[in-house]
Order: structure tokens, then sequence, then C-alpha cells
């Protein structure tokens, strides 16, 4: 097994090194705002603009490694990443701020896409599954240990920028050093939004459920734990256990959908969700304990949304259509995800307590919970048996790239430039219910 994963050694050091860098930053800008006296609704408008260079980066990333190859391309947007972060401590002003955050969203996209694609290219399909569920371990062990970075400087300081900008750089030195060939970008072709629409709506509304959700928390999730006075040292371990709870309990849940209809899985996700928010809301504003114990089953709850949305598309269409379904369920994660800071800062700005971060938890994921099970009724397809589903793969939202790392998907034997499912070709009218 080592022997196979040894190839892979370099890309996974790069993967947790950025990730830690990353993860801090994350967490440090919207508790940095917020320490600042910069209003709740100016933060989430600020934090937004990263996911709208995400967006951005989609089309722009793919373009640069295509002309200049995949190690002076992670190089120059490790570049860019680096010198993004530590601006942010040369001075503090949401509109500099806004225009940082835009450029590193495109930036990052252009690192996970890099990563992801070498990946891709060099996973022989038979080992694709460890290969693919090391790295989403090693991506959330990564943002895991960056939240508690930010109890090693003052956070008044620029201190934690700089630790930020220097895992950033670090993680150039594994890439750079590796002796892998260029490998090259799959091509994704984008498949009809009516189409993904008629035929998969409980998935679409996943992942742009899953993205109003996401950034919401990962933006305003500091800001509602300093508004509610819990020390860095505190601030640290509540983000911190709530990824780890998504890397914990992301798998369980799994398991449960690989066995039950996800069409009904998905909406009773959002419930949960929304019952963990409210116990959140009612019962934790005197104990922190209950507070942590009670945010771990939130991000185990929370981070399970987007992989199962996508395995329910993996569940419906063909698989040679998967990946182009998933690049498009991304953009969708991504459009909600601009949406997230936006509105859930309004919603803590009107509610006059740091705690509307959980009204708005408990609004869209009741929202989301209601409109899944509507759905379900009118959804063009049949319902998919339990028997026919494909195996759920724990996966954290990065790029389109890593859609084709999916375990799930295959290279055809006899046609290489075709995919099968892990479980054998998938017919049309199987699916469609033709």
């Amino acid at each position: 097994m080592y022997a196979n994963i040894r190839p892979f050694i370099a890309l996974y050091s790069s993967v947790v090194l950025m990730m830690m860098g990353l993860g801090l930053l994350n967490t440090f800008l919207g508790f940095r705002l917020s320490l600042e006296g910069v209003s709740t609704q100016v933060t989430g408008l600020v934090l937004s603009s990263y996911f709208v260079g995400l967006v951005a980066g989609t089309s722009y990333c793919r373009k640069i490694i295509q002309n200049v190859g995949h190690i002076r391309a992670f190089a120059a947007f490790t570049a860019v990443t680096a010198a993004v972060v530590m601006v942010h401590g040369f001075y503090t002003s949401p509109l500099l701020w806004a225009g940082l955050r835009f450029v590193a969203g495109v930036s990052n996209m252009g690192l996970f896409m890099v990563i992801e694609s070498w990946l891709n290219e060099c996973a022989e399909p038979k080992f694709r599954g460890r290969i693919f569920s090391i790295y989403m371990i090693v991506t959330y062990m990564g943002s895991t240990v960056g939240q508690q970075l930010l109890n090693v400087g003052d956070v008044r300081s620029q201190t934690l920028f700089l630790v930020a900008g220097v895992f950033v750089v670090l993680s150039t030195v594994p890439v750079a050093m590796t002796r892998s060939i260029h490998p090259k970008l799959p091509k994704v072709q984008q498949k009809a939004l009516k189409t993904i629409l008629r035929k998969a709506p409980i998935s679409m509304l996943g992942c742009f459920g899953a993205g109003l959700l996401h950034s919401a928390f990962y933006t305003m999730g500091p800001v509602f734990a300093h508004q509610i006075q819990l020390s860095v040292g505190q601030i640290s371990w509540f983000m911190t256990l709530t990824v780890f709870g998504g890397l914990m309990l992301q798998w369980p849940v799994g398991l449960i959908s690989d066995r039950l209809d996800r069409s009904l899985v998905l909406p009773f996700l959002g419930i949960i969700l929304a019952m963990i928010s409210l116990v959140i809301l009612v019962s934790t504003q005197h104990s922190l304990g209950l507070l942590l114990g009670t945010t771990t089953l939130f991000g185990g709850i929370f981070f399970s949304i987007y992989p199962v949305a996508v395995a329910r598309a993996h569940d419906i269409f063909d698989a040679q259509d998967v990946v182009k379904v998933s690049s498009v369920l991304l953009l969708f994660y991504g459009i909600g995800a601009v949406f997230g800071p936006i509105l859930s800062a309004a919603v803590m700005t009107l509610s006059g307590t740091p705690y509307g971060l959980y009204f708005y938890m408990i609004a869209v994921s009741g929202v989301y919970a209601g409109v899944t099970l509507l759905l379900r009724r009118r959804e063009s397809v049949r319902i998919v048996p339990v028997d026919e589903q494909v195996e759920f793969v724990m996966m954290e939202t990065t790029s389109d790239v890593a859609m084709h790392l999916d375990p799930r998907m295959e290279i055809s034997p006899e046609n290489p430039e075709s995919t099968v499912s892990s479980n054998g070709p998938v017919q049309d009218h199987d699916r469609a219910g033709a």
C-alpha cells in the first residue's frame, strides 16, 4: 500500500501545509474584522468576495495552468496567495480586504486545480478510492490544525498574517521538489442546466444550500464566537471541533445514505441540522462545554449535505455525464457560497444578537428540507432503488477537477476516453426511468 501512496506524499504534504495557512486565515479574518469594530453586515460583504473569486477562478485558472504547466502555475498561485495573505496585515480596510479576498479566491482555486489534476493523472483506478480518501482526510486535517494556530500570536498584530503566509509559502516546497511529469488537465464539458434541473433538482438544491451554509459559518462563525465573548483559545476550539466533526461524522452519515433513499436522507439532514442549531440557540448560551459538544455534531451534519447531494447525482445520471454534472453542481455551490456571508450577516444584524447566525442556519436548513421533500414528489426521474445507488464518498468542495478523482469514476478498459461507475456501466433508461 505504501508503494502506491508514496508518489503522492509530496502533494499530500503541500495540501496539509496549504490548508494550515488557509484554515488559519479564513478564521482569523472574520475575527479580526469583528475585533476592529467593523459591522457584521460589512464583514459579510467583505468575506463573500472570496467565494466570488473561487467561482471566477474556475475558468480563468484553467487557462493559466494549460499555458505554463502545473509546477510553474502552482508556484505563481502560491506566491500570489502568500502576498495577499501578508498584505492584509499592512492596513485594515474593508474595501482593500474585499479586493484581497477576491484575488485569494481566484488563486486558491488555481492551487486546488493543480493538486487535484496531478492526483487524478497519477492515480491508478484500482487505488483511486484510497488516494482520494487520503486527500480528503489531509485537507480536513490541515484545516483543523489551522484553527489551533490562532493561539500562536497576538491577534491584534501582524503575526498571524505572517504565520499563515509562511505555511502557504512552505506548501510550494514539496511540489517544487517532486520529479513527477506535468499532468494534463481533464476536460470539463458543461451540461445544459435545464437538463440537470429537470433530472436532479434535489442535487442542485443540495449543493446550493450547502454553499449558503458553509460560507456563512466559515466567515461569520468566528464573528459569532467573538461577539459572545469567547477567548481566542475558545474561538480556536470552537472552529476546530466543528471542522473535526465534519471529518469524523461525514463517513457514518455516508454509510447511512448508502443504505437508505438519498432523496429522503437529504431533507432529513436539513431537519437534523435545524434541530441542532435550535439546541445551540436555546441551550448553550451559558455553557461552553455544551456549545463545543453540539458544534461538533453540527459540523458532522453540516459537512455531509454536499457529498450526499453529489452522490445523489451519481445515482441518477449516466457515469459519463457525472463529471459534467458535478462541475455544474460545484458552480451552484459557489453561487450559494457568495450569498451565505451576506445573508447570515444581515440576519445577525437585524436580530440584534450574534445568535442570529443560528436563526439563519435554522431558516436555511428548514426551508431546504421542506423544498427538497416537495421536489422529491415532482422529480421527473423515478426514485432510485437503494440497491442501485452508488457508494458514498467523503469529500470537501475544492475544484471541478476533484470530480475526476472521485473513486466512483473509473476508466473503461475497452474505451479509455469513457468512464464507468464503480458499480459497472449504467444505462440511461435505468437511471432516467424512460
